[in-house]
């Protein structure tokens, strides 16, 4: 058994699978959560098995708190839970909001916000020096859409990283006498396939012109981010969102 695991929601591809394979060859198992594409999931799994490292796939809808214990089960049979990197998101097609639906807005909300909120309660409970635990890390993927409103586009999927950003800070102040550190990064334009999921797959390249870096980020630049979140370089952070933009401050 580990004696550090780290969850990873939404760890099949792009941030979250950057994330896991970085977490493992740090040290963590690996839970490599995802709610639909095993065979991703078992790819992500198989190449850090190959380098020497330990991880299991589960799959799991972070809205559904059946799911959700479901995935923190799988992280109990694997060791000492250790962190939580709330990544799974979801995102719809491009939008006015005049001509949204609820039924997209709550799926959204379910998957982004309440989602983050179910896991963080699992991990909670199995971290926090309260519940008997040994402390630990959580890191909040929100957006730079938080901060900048995406009108025009997705101001649903914006919204629901502002109110990320606000639930990194209250949990923070929280759990931050009992051992939980818990922080967020604010990606910006970065190379993913995410983007195709709002039905903009070259959405990162559109945009990377308007980054002062000049490009696009990557998904290991965002990890890399995350992980020193959570490792104890960062131990006197807490309640802190880092911006992974490459300067890029402009309405989209």
């Amino acid at each position: 058994m580990s004696d550090k695991v780290l969850v990873v929601t939404g760890g099949s591809r792009g941030i979250g699978a950057a994330v896991c394979r970085l977490a493992a060859a740090r040290g963590y198992g690996v839970v490599v959560n995802y709610a639909g594409n095993v065979a991703a999931a078992e790819a992500v799994c198989a190449e850090i098995h190959s380098r020497g490292g330990e991880a299991v796939a589960v799959r799991g809808d972070v809205s559904s708190a059946e799911d959700v214990e479901h995935i923190f089960r799988a992280a109990d049979r694997l060791g000492r839970l250790a962190g939580l990197v709330n990544n799974a998101g979801t995102i719809a097609p491009s939008s006015r909001v005049d001509a949204m639906d609820a039924e997209r807005i709550a799926r959204l909300f379910a998957v982004n916000v309440t989602g983050s909120m179910l896991c963080a309660g699992a991990a909670v409970r199995r971290m926090s020096t309260k519940h008997g635990g040994a402390g630990g890390g959580i890191v909040n993927v929100s957006s730079a859409a938080a901060k900048l409103g995406a009108p025009g586009v997705y101001v649903d999927y914006a919204a629901s990283k502002g109110a990320i950003d606000t639930f990194t800070v209250g949990l923070a102040l929280e759990v931050a006498a009992e051992g939980i550190r818990v922080n967020g990064v604010r990606p910006g334009v970065i190379d993913t396939d995410f983007h195709a999921t709002g039905g903009v797959p070259d959405r990162a390249q559109q945009l990377a012109p308007s980054v002062p870096l000049a490009r696009a980020g990557t998904a290991e630049e965002v990890a890399n981010a995350i992980l020193w979140l959570l490792s104890d370089d960062a131990a006197y952070v807490t309640g802190t969102t880092l911006a992974v933009t490459g300067g890029r401050a402009a309405a989209p």
